[in-house]
């Protein structure tokens, strides 16, 4: 057992009361994700020394055709940064797969657990739950026993606690919006800033053939501005299972009412008389994984393997769990990479409890992470942001440890965010959780099934895909606060459109 292991199972069985406990126990992930990882590090440590957004800027489309030969280092620094090049080459490595061999790949990492007496015993008294996607299983298993399963079962790479993972706090304030934000009359003040109404109109883009799949408290599918847009719908107990009879459309409701707003500042039209979604033609998969406004781990696991198992496009977790310390858990890294083998990007939100401050799953190194900016462009005083460590990893050479990483990657309108609520009503709420839908969205539109017929952003696939996409956005914003990138702005505010203009001029998009 190496130190790492010995170190975070010391830390499960110290804080955890009684001598049973609730584990997710992560399995050697496939060869290729090591050789990634080494990769992206370098990319990472680059992108530190970016002095601007626009340094990111992806090189030419025609260098990153599929099926072409991996380009080099020095063929793509030509015509972009070598932060972006580099994070494109680490995305060769991360082999494409389909998403059952995928899947099959998951199950096949689990055998040497699941075959294990440890685990067998484990499954007897409490129901165990498998996220191949993730390359992990939950069990409930004895202190005495989980010392144990790690040494009979070499293959364990890591062990974490199922934590706890939270609605955001949002503030609901209509009543005091300022002037500026109700002078938008005819559509939100975030629909407009963030460019994405220009671009219905430039780019003929509206969200068309995507799917986002939104993983919060459910959706209420009768509202008036999501009517005929629920393309799947499920709910997870805590242990990750799907709740029997609630797995249709027509099953599909709104715990509370934060996943409608969410999903409608996605795809909402404009039955209030505003235009409030950024994607209006894009359809949602809703994935219940937060009853009552909480949910675990195993939830949220369970929800992004049912998202990529639905067909998603996008994956938009408006979520978190505080986490006070700089080191980061990798519960959710392998999940966020398999998710990229196939094109889909994971936005999640950077929590609202202040400067200094992270939410995981938002804190990932892998996760395209969202803070919260108001009407005039000044970061959220709730909105989160820091720098993250990682000090010890199982897959990253030791020579570039410790390893810090800046989040958020950007921001988006999270002040005064007029959407929807279940019971055909509309509220303004403020939160990380509300800008990060946005650039879900910004990420609909630019997916969105060209009228044309010609070129798209969909003929990338894999990680290729997720980073043109991601890297469209980051280098495009309007660059706030500090150079570069920092914990307040990340690289600076969202804005589609000119990642529009940025897509066509490179020949992503036309």
């Amino acid at each position: 057992m190496n130190a790492l292991l010995r170190k975070q199972i010391e830390e499960i069985t110290d804080t955890t009361p009684g001598n049973i406990c609730r584990v997710i126990v992560l399995m050697e992930p496939p060869p290729d994700i090591r050789k990634f990882l080494h990769e992206t590090t370098k990319a990472v440590a680059e992108q530190r020394q970016a002095i601007s957004a626009r340094s990111l800027v992806p090189p030419p489309a025609k260098l990153l055709i599929p099926g072409a030969a991996k380009p080099s280092l020095a063929r793509l620094s030509a015509s972009a940064s070598p932060a972006s090049a580099r994070t494109l080459l680490a995305g060769f490595f991360l082999t494409m797969m389909a998403k059952t061999e995928m899947k099959q790949a998951g199950l096949n990492s689990l055998k040497p657990l699941t075959d294990s007496e440890n685990y067998k015993k484990a499954v007897e008294k409490h129901p165990a739950v498998q996220f191949p996607i993730a390359g992990s299983a939950a069990i409930t298993i004895g202190k005495k026993e989980l010392r144990s399963l790690a040494v009979a079962v070499p293959e364990v790479r890591g062990i974490f606690p199922s934590r706890f993972i939270r609605v955001p706090p949002v503030k609901a304030s209509a009543a005091d919006s300022p002037r500026a934000v109700d002078d938008n009359k005819g559509h939100t003040w975030g629909v407009s800033r963030t460019g994405a109404l220009s671009c219905w109109g430039a780019y003929g883009a509206r969200g068309a053939g995507v799917k986002v799949a939104v993983l919060d408290t459910g959706i209420d599918p009768a509202h008036p501005d999501l009517a005929g847009k629920l393309a799947g719908f499920a709910e997870f107990d805590e242990h990750g299972r799907v709740v029997v009879g609630k797995d249709t459309v027509e099953a599909a409701y709104d715990d509370g009412t934060h996943g409608t707003h969410v999903a409608a500042t996605i795809v909402g039209g404009n039955a209030s008389g505003r235009w409030i979604g950024m994607a209006p033609e894009a359809k949602i998969l809703s994935g219940l994984v937060l009853k009552n406004g909480v949910g675990t781990s195993e939830q949220i696991l369970a929800g992004m393997q049912w998202a990529v198992d639905q067909g998603a496009d996008v994956i938009n977790m408006s979520l978190g769990g505080l986490d006070m310390s700089p080191d980061v858990f990798d519960t959710y890294t392998l999940a966020i990479l398999n998710a990229s083998r196939l094109g889909i990007p994971v936005v999640a939100a950077v929590g609202n409890e202040g400067a200094g401050t992270s939410g995981t799953p938002g804190n990932d190194l892998f996760a395209f992470t969202v803070g919260a900016t108001d009407v005039d462009d000044r970061a959220a005083g709730f909105s989160g942001g820091r720098t993250q460590i990682i000090r010890a990893s199982r897959y990253i050479d030791p020579q570039y440890l410790p390893l810090p990483f800046t989040k958020p990657e950007l921001t988006a309108p999270g002040v005064d965010v007029y959407s929807a609520v279940p019971g055909r009503k509309w509220d303004t709420y403020s939160g990380s959780s509300m800008a990060a839908p946005h650039a879900a969205g910004a990420l609909a539109l630019l997916l969105s099934k060209p009228a044309t017929g010609l070129l798209s952003l969909r003929d990338l696939t894999g990680r290729q895909r997720v980073d043109v996409l991601q890297q469209l956005l980051t280098s495009t914003v309007k660059e706030l606060g500090e150079a570069g990138q920092d914990n307040r702005y990340g690289f600076g505010r969202l804005d589609v459109l000119r990642a529009f203009g940025y897509a066509v001029d490179r020949g992503y998009i036309g």
